[in-house]
Formats: structure tokens, C-alpha cells, sequence
């Protein structure tokens, strides 16, 4: 998988995310717009984060999760339970993490609104992502 941005582009997205087997692949980066999906391993979590002036919008495709949401890192008042075919709205500046507690990889896609991802960052772990210079 690469990067298809800046062109016009159409994806199986169900399909697309369900056979990715990495932490995190950027398949499209526009202007304003920007696609990832994620496979997070049970147990683990996307990583709690805050995202100033983007909003986000993610999707489960397989898995059982746990969204917390809020408006410091350490006031996640907004606390569910998420599942395949659920989707996760995430207001610009909101404090949020999606924690993996089922038993089977969460697959997940993303979209960022403007991007916040390095075009073509790909992360084969959740290590990968947080030693990232380029990650916040």
C-alpha cells in the first residue's frame, strides 16, 4: 500500500482496512483531507492524543474497543464501548484513545480533516509510531 494522494483515488475501504496488517498506513493524503488505517493488536491502544484544529473521524471495521474522550488528558469523561461497524467522531482539541479489549486485531480506518500524518507514513508498530520524529 502506498500513498495515493493529491490524485483522484476510489478503495475497498472495509476490504482495504481489514487486510492491513500494520499499526498505521497513510493511503491518501490531500489538502484537506487525509485516509489511514490501523490494525491495533489486543491489548493495545491507538494512543491517547489531542489533534488542535483537526477533527477526525474513525471507524471500526473488526474488533471490540474501548473510546474515551475529553477535554484534558487527564479528564476523559466520555468513556464507551465501541464495535465493528461503529464509527468515532473526535472533535479538534479533544483528548482521545481507542483501547483494543476484545480478542482479535481492532481494524480501524481514519480520516483526518486537514491531515495530520507525514504523506506515506507508514508504521509497522505501535513503537514505530511513538518514536517517530515526525509525530507529535
Amino acid at each position: 500500500m502506498s500513498d495515493h494522494g493529491g490524485e483522484p483515488y476510489t478503495v475497498d475501504i472495509e476490504q482495504t482496512t481489514l487486510d492491513n496488517d500494520t499499526f498505521r498506513t497513510t493511503l491518501w493524503t490531500g489538502e484537506h483531507l487525509q485516509l489511514t488505517v490501523m490494525s491495533i493488536e489486543p491489548g493495545d491502544d491507538i494512543g491517547l492524543e489531542v489533534h488542535h484544529g483537526i477533527d477526525q473521524f474513525l471507524r471500526l471495521e473488526q474488533g471490540h474497543g474501548r473510546c474515551q474522550m475529553g477535554p484534558t488528558e487527564d479528564d476523559l469523561e466520555f468513556d464507551e464501548e465501541v464495535g465493528a461497524d461503529d464509527a468515532i467522531l473526535v472533535p479538534a482539541g479533544t483528548w482521545h484513545n481507542v483501547t483494543n479489549i476484545g480478542d482479535e486485531p481492532m481494524k480501524v480506518y481514519a480520516i483526518y480533516g486537514p491531515p495530520d500524518h507525514v504523506p506515506g507514513t507508514i508504521h509497522e508498530t505501535h513503537r514505530d509510531a511513538r518514536t517517530d520524529p515526525n509525530e507529535d
